[in-house]
């Protein structure tokens, strides 16, 4: 028998948006991701990788939620929490 771990997707439930698994900004635009679809190794392989977001923006000062392609928030923010 093999000795596997298997890896979990830590941060699969919705959160309410004042208290997001991570924060990432640009300039003034900020996602608060709430929900994660997939695990890690996943989401990697997967150019279609999606999280739920809070998107706080000057167009919407409160904030919008919905989902977004995890490479748009990795290729032009950066990570803060």
């Amino acid at each position: 028998m093999k000795n596997t771990i298997k890896e979990k997707n830590l941060c699969g439930k919705t959160r309410n948006k004042n208290n997001p698994y991570e924060v990432w900004q640009a300039g003034n635009w900020t996602w608060n991701v709430l929900k994660k679809y997939q695990k890690p190794s996943l989401e990697s392989k997967n150019v279609y990788a999606r999280w739920f977001c809070n998107v706080v923006t000057p167009y919407c000062p409160n904030g919008e939620l919905g989902d977004v392609y995890v490479k748009e928030i990795k290729n032009q923010a950066i990570k803060i929490k």
